[in-house]
């Protein structure tokens, strides 16, 4: 054979045994199947963090993550100049969250509000996807229990621990309409083992609603609601209003920084959805922040 055919069988011969090489135990076909076919992609970020101002969002702590928060709720503004429109009081609530697997994460926390000890357990259902998985929606469920601290008004009487629990459960529905909105529903049932008079219900539900406005790539405008089927109010021993939260998301590094605007002075779902007390109208609004550090203790 001539020299110049030589690189031309070379070429020739090594193309007839293209359909038997192997890859890592793949022969060429098989791999470009795989990579043919569509891949599911899962929406991150629905919310920037944990909360979404007072009550939880459908995001979770990954597997091996810690979130330490710290949350805070001055007094009302409207105290005016002497109390420094309510810089003078503060209520504070520290908590840990952890993620033990990417679908499942819980939390351990104590507040100032009636010394309350609370503990939590997420669920994540659903995740929103597009691809090969089409999911329209994140879904997650949320129980939560809590322990009045507070001391007894009457120790003297027969006073049992079962009466200190409070109840949460939670339906968090959230959908990301593209890179700047996203909206979340959140059905919630409350149950207090004990209430201050016959007359206050055992048990409440309601429907909150919230939504973030990415403005920049590290900030975002928060709302808040939650509508609460509650019983004529002069039948209540207090009364009970319908939290509202406006408020900034700042995302610096391994930090969110949440500033907020409020009328439920409580940081937890029993304290804001039985036991908020402030009206918008009336200036009963609550400046506060929530300031949440992740630290990573499993390796990836």
């Amino acid at each position: 054979m001539d020299n110049y055919l030589i690189p031309y069988a070379v070429i020739l011969g090594g193309l007839m045994l293209l359909p038997s090489v192997r890859i890592q135990g793949q022969d060429l076909e098989t791999l470009l199947e795989e990579q043919m076919e569509p891949s599911t992609n899962y929406v991150t970020a629905t919310f920037k963090a944990t909360r979404i101002l007072n009550g939880h969002s459908i995001e979770r702590m990954p597997e091996g993550q810690l979130d330490f928060r710290i949350s805070h709720r001055f007094g009302r503004i409207n105290e005016g100049p002497y109390e420094f429109f309510g810089l003078d009081q503060a209520s504070t609530h520290l908590s840990l969250e952890y993620g033990i697997l990417d679908w499942l994460m819980i939390g351990l926390g104590r507040g100032t509000f009636e010394k309350t000890v609370d503990g939590f357990v997420k669920i994540s259902l659903l995740r929103q996807s597009t691809g090969k998985r089409n999911v329209p929606l994140s879904i997650s469920w949320m129980s939560g229990i809590y322990i009045n601290g507070l001391r007894w008004i009457q120790p003297e009487q027969d006073n049992q621990f079962v009466q200190r629990l409070e109840y949460v459960h939670q339906l968090l529905v959230a959908r990301k309409f593209g890179p700047r909105i996203s909206l979340q529903i959140t059905p919630s049932y409350l149950h207090r083992n004990l209430v201050k008079t016959v007359e206050d219900p055992n048990d409440l539900f309601a429907i909150g609603a919230g939504s973030r406005i990415k403005i920049t790539k590290r900030i975002s405008f928060n709302a808040e609601y939650f509508y609460v089927f509650k019983p004529d109010p002069s039948t209540l021993s207090s009364p009970i209003y319908d939290p509202l939260s406006f408020g900034i998301d700042i995302e610096t590094g391994g930090h969110v920084f949440q500033l907020i605007f409020t009328n439920a002075v409580a940081m937890t779902e029993n304290g804001f959805l039985g036991q908020t007390t402030g009206q918008w109208l009336e200036g009963d609004i609550h400046f506060g922040f929530n300031i949440s550090r992740v630290f990573q203790l499993k390796k990836q």
